[in-house]
């Protein structure tokens, strides 16, 4: 005989609760603690309950889907581990209390405010993500604009009323750099990815900010965050008469091109060339030589990312939550500057 599908009365025994408060829970409205909730979500993962989403949409007048809208090229966020990473954490979640997330890819500005127009207009989505904050970011507005419930990824640099989930990345940069001075390099190039993303311009700017209280020198180069970008930068900064001897990128994806632009024109890594990483990807692990990088869990990160955005949408109050920050796993990319170093 086939199994009985679980009920939410199966769910409240499981958790101890009522099945009035599953009900909450399972409904993201407030009034149920953080830890009661977590609870109940992973009784029902367990029981592998899931709810009606016809049922719930009809009863409640939501869509029960959530939006990330990515301002980046395909091509990069196909190939960078990140998102793939971010995006499994928000399933995590969102699979638990029948959320569907709708993911799109726009071209910044009037592509990308369309798409969000459109989300709302349709009513598709109560509430979205917003990553790769940017300089005075016009979508803080537009999303208070358009009613929809949103979380950032960082906290802004304009007035936001919105919750935000952040990781102190700056904190690995400035673990990457001390790292390599007491290796003995003096020569550090950081390939960084837009400046017009503040993470990216944090990054850059605690690069140069602990090159200069190490006293060494220290210069950056701007890219897209591709591999391709990483690449061509790698290959401009070893060809200058006065290369580095360390070369900190501000992801993996880029950091496992310029290992390879480095190997094919014969300089060896870590003994002529250090290199470091950012993201500390599961691929880094398993190259030769094994990757240095600072890690950040962008799977937890996309966990609490949905968790916050279902408290709001369920009429929480903005917070303002810190992970834990950025750390460096020193691995075998990186080693003591070459003999000829000065300085």
């Amino acid at each position: 005989m086939p199994q009985t599908p679980p009920t939410i009365a199966d769910v409240a025994r499981r958790a101890g609760v009522s099945k009035g408060l599953v009900s909450f829970a399972l409904n993201d409205r407030p009034g149920v603690a953080s830890e009661t909730r977590s609870r109940i979500l992973e009784a029902a993962r367990e029981l592998g309950w899931t709810p009606s989403l016809q049922a719930r949409s009809l009863s409640t007048g939501r869509s029960f889907a959530c939006g990330l809208v990515i301002g980046r090229s395909a091509d990069v966020i196909a190939a960078d581990p990140f998102f793939h990473s971010f995006i499994a954490g928000l399933e995590d979640e969102f699979a638990v209390s029948g959320q569907v997330l709708v993911l799109a890819v726009a071209t910044p500005g009037r592509q990308e405010e369309a798409t969000y127009r459109r989300l709302a207009a349709d009513r598709r989505v109560d509430g979205v993500v917003l990553t790769d904050l940017r300089a005075r970011d016009e979508r803080v507005a537009l999303v208070r604009e358009l009613g929809l419930s949103a979380v950032t990824l960082g906290v802004p640099d304009v007035e936001s009323p919105l919750s935000s989930v952040s990781v102190d990345d700056g904190a690995g940069i400035h673990a990457a750099v001390k790292h390599l001075v007491d290796l003995g390099h003096r020569r550090l190039t950081h390939i960084a990815g837009p400046d017009a993303m503040l993470h990216s311009r944090r990054r850059r700017q605690a690069f140069h900010a602990a090159a200069s209280a190490a006293g060494v020198d220290g210069r950056s180069v701007e890219t897209d965050f591709s591999a391709a970008q990483g690449a061509a930068a790698t290959e401009a900064i070893l060809s200058s008469a006065d290369a580095p001897t360390a070369i900190v990128y501000s992801n993996d994806h880029m950091a496992v091109a310029g290992l390879g632009v480095a190997q094919r024109r014969g300089i060896a890594v870590p003994r002529d060339l250090s290199i470091t990483g950012f993201d500390d990807t599961e691929l880094g692990r398993y190259l030769h030589p094994a990757l240095t990088s600072v890690t950040t869990d962008a799977r937890a990160w996309g966990k609490v990312t949905a968790r916050t955005l279902l408290d709001a949408i369920g009429g929480a109050e903005p917070v303002r939550l810190d992970l834990p920050a950025s750390t460096l796993a020193m691995r075998d990319s990186t080693g003591p500057a070459p003999n000829d170093q000065s300085g």
